[in-house]
């Protein structure tokens, strides 16, 4: 996070009369840092305590898919907890989850056969873990040594503990290692950007990839892994890299070859955010196991879920028919309500159609105005979820310098200079250097709006560049 001067606080009266300063009770992400304060939201704009608009162009973290102030959500919303705010789901059930868990898993043509609903990416994460492990007990010949985990290097899979050692985000993990599960290994990312190896094809490089892979559940010993993860299009920890063609495939085929899980992450680039429902659909793969969140309840409530196919629950069905897992707030019932009105809402009016249409316009308005740029190293996203990544050598792609902040210092200009809101991301060279920001506005954005977006981060980074990065501390 850049830093921002803090504006002088006001004094006030404190025991004995003595002068006191007040402070934010608030355990803010940074102590030193001054955030903005946001008093509301319209549409697309997020408007800010001392009167300024900010055309919100990332959702939030890709979360805002509807915008903000939507009534109908709202009311849904209002409607759930005036008729029941909270349901013990050790003992009962809400229509609110039934409807939102069958158009769920409805909404995957049969592939999938059961949803779970929480409320965070991470705690989404951490039952897929504990249901992948849980499957290979329960099979009639169960697996006792499945306990390890595959992923990827540059990953980001959650913040909890859990969640966090079957990531690979480095600078997230780092003051936790001594506190992380080692059962952990991981690989490659598939990023043609920076692992693409000159004049090395597609397929090429999924076959390198599929041999690492395979050459991992080897050397670890195939009968004790449960399952490989990863995003299909990277988030924060890449900024938006979607996979190669193929490269999905060829990577459950190493899973089934070795009777392990495929668990797809989609927390960030699913419901929708790659121009369809679930991003599996456009990769050729149906995962065992797939995690969702922030466009499912488009920021309207703290709601988040997971998808088990009927592989996983066919087994679970006839063994125990428990999962041994649970929150005091799962199927909370005004998540849910939030979550169900917000995908009827995509699909009523159609948005997927306009995520594609709009998305293909952001691209290619993205590479005509910045491909050309000298510190503008890649372009490359899906739908509305679009990353760009910054570099200080254009012939060498070589990233600026970690303490320069270069990402969250555009952003942070971005907002004060522009009126634009992006999400700024860090690691995606090797992960701690390699800046990038997302661009990932929501699904009914209009095609002036995409216009005027493009302009503006156009200004945006030809400004903050023209201006020279100070390292130690980028300026804003």
């Amino acid at each position: 996070m850049v830093l921002r001067p803090l504006d002088p606080p006001p004094e006030g009266n404190g025991v004995d009369g003595a002068r006191t300063v007040e402070k934010s009770a608030v355990l803010h992400r940074d102590l030193r840092y001054r955030f903005h304060s946001v008093a509301g939201g319209e549409g697309n704009h997020l408007v800010l305590e001392d009167g300024r608009r900010v055309f919100d162009a990332s959702g939030g973290a890709a979360v805002g898919c509807l915008g903000w102030g939507n009534e109908r959500v709202a009311r849904a919303v209002l409607r759930q907890m005036l008729a029941i705010p909270y349901c013990s789901t050790v003992f009962y059930t809400t229509r609110a989850q039934e409807e939102l868990c069958r158009f769920l898993v409805d909404s995957t043509n049969g592939k999938m056969s059961r949803a779970y609903i929480v409320n965070s990416g991470s705690e989404a994460m951490e039952a897929a873990v504990k249901l992948a492990r849980q499957y290979f007990l329960e099979l009639p010949e169960p697996e006792n040594k499945r306990v390890r985990f595959i992923s990827r290097r540059q990953s980001y899979h959650g913040i909890t503990l859990g969640a966090l050692a079957v990531g690979g985000h480095e600078y997230r993990r780092a003051k936790f290692e001594p506190l992380l599960m080692k059962n952990v290994s991981r690989v490659s990312p598939c990023n043609a950007f920076r692992g693409k190896i000159a004049g090395e094809t597609d397929e090429d490089y999924v076959s390198r990839l599929a041999n690492e892979l395979d050459n991992e559940f080897q050397t670890v010993g195939p009968e004790t892994v449960c399952a490989f993860i990863a995003e299909p299009v990277v988030g924060a920890a890449l900024g938006c890299v979607p996979s190669v063609p193929g490269y999905f495939k060829a990577m459950q085929a190493i899973c089934r070859k070795y009777g392990a899980l495929l668990i797809l992450d989609e927390v960030m680039c699913g419901m929708g955010r790659t121009g369809t429902l679930h991003a599996w659909e456009q990769e050729g793969v149906v995962p065992d196991i797939q995690t969702i969140g922030k466009a499912l309840g488009g920021g309207y409530q703290p709601v988040a879920g997971v998808l088990a196919s009927h592989r996983v629950m066919d087994v679970i069905e006839r063994g125990s028919s428990v999962f041994v897992h649970g929150h005091t707030y799962q199927g909370h019932p005004a998540g849910c309500a939030a979550a169900l009105e917000v995908q009827r809402i995509i699909r009523e009016e159609n948005l997927l159609a306009n995520v594609q249409a709009m998305g293909a316009l952001l691209a290619k308005r993205l590479r005509e105005r910045l491909q050309d740029h000298p510190n503008v190293g890649d372009i490359r996203g899906r739908g509305l979820f679009w990353g760009v990544e910054f570099v200080a050598d254009k012939s060498t792609l070589a990233p600026f310098p970690a303490d320069a902040h270069v990402a969250p210092a555009i952003c942070e200009r971005g907002v004060v200079k522009y009126g634009i809101s992006l999400y700024p991301g860090s690691g995606s060279a090797d992960g701690i250097r390699g800046d990038h920001v997302i661009i990932s506005p929501a699904f009914n954005v209009r095609s002036e709006e995409v216009e005027w977006i493009v302009d503006a981060v156009g200004r945006l980074v030809d400004d903050f560049f023209a201006a020279g990065i100070p390292i130690g501390g980028a300026s804003a």
